[in-house]
């Protein structure tokens, strides 16, 4: 193994670790606040602590265990990196889901080299932990991807459409363009998934159980691990429109993948 292959394997290891204790803390949480809400606060208000109790847990192992490492997350301020290596983290990806009960919610880390800028990181090690599904998916780079210890890998062929998933922003005004976006991909479709976690999506066409996904205006926590998987599986990854304050992504095998982006391009 060369010491690049070595340094993200003991990124990957930690990031594994990490997403596995935050997962339970969301869990917890959720189980917590359910009662609590009834009494003493609104589920919202739970929700939203929770994401916060569960980044500052990450941010704090990390910080203990490299300090100088950057950090990007979606509830609290971002820290530059000193050591040239960034964790782009999103503590619960699919808050609506875990408001509500559905368990399609996940904990994403990963580990990139380089300026926290999607399109100008290289993506070293990824986890995305679905603690009320009890399935964990990982990646190092030059490592392949996994669900737990099953190697992992995107379909190739789809000879009776792609099976696709997409995402909707929260902004009312974005709805319109977000349907007529998937009615062009719909010649092309088997059928399509709402799942409510990029994370998760995206670790699903790694796993092989969708073709294809793709969705408009993410964040880059919401698919820093998730497009690793995707690699690391023998998929594509591809962002649109970057220059657009709502950029698109696209990811899956490669025939749906660029059967994807003919359309979307």
């Amino acid at each position: 193994m060369s010491g690049g292959q070595a340094d993200a394997a003991h990124l990957h290891a930690l990031a594994v670790d990490i997403a596995r204790e935050a997962g339970d803390l969301a869990k917890l949480r959720r189980s917590v606040g359910v009662s609590l809400a009834a009494t003493k606060s609104t589920l919202a208000d739970i929700v939203t602590e929770a994401d916060r109790e569960v980044e500052d847990l990450i941010r704090a192992r990390l910080t203990a265990e490299r300090p100088g490492d950057g950090f990007l997350g979606e509830e609290s301020e971002a820290d530059a990196s000193v050591t040239g290596v960034t964790w782009v983290v999103d503590p619960i990806d699919g808050t609506v889901n875990y408001a509500y009960g559905i368990p399609s919610y996940s904990v994403s880390i990963a580990a990139v080299q380089g300026p926290a800028l999607p399109d100008e990181w290289v993506s070293l090690a990824a986890a995305v932990y679905a603690p009320a599904l009890g399935e964990l998916f990982s990646a190092w780079r030059g490592g392949g991807a996994r669900q737990d210890e099953r190697s992992l890998h995107v379909t190739t062929e789809i000879p009776a459409g792609a099976l696709l998933a997409t995402g909707f922003g929260y902004d009312p005004a974005t709805h319109d363009g977000d349907l007529q976006t998937v009615r062009s991909v719909m010649p092309i479709a088997r059928d399509l998934r709402r799942g409510g976690s990029a994370a998760l999506d995206l670790a699903y066409v790694a796993a092989g159980r969708l073709d294809g996904y793709f969705e408009r205006g993410l964040k880059p926590w919401d698919h820093a691990a998730g497009a690793l998987l995707v690699e690391e599986a023998g998929g594509r990854v591809s962002r649109l429109d970057t220059f657009s304050s709502r950029p698109m992504l696209i990811a899956g095998g490669i025939e749906a993948h660029d059967r994807l982006s003919a359309i979307l391009a």
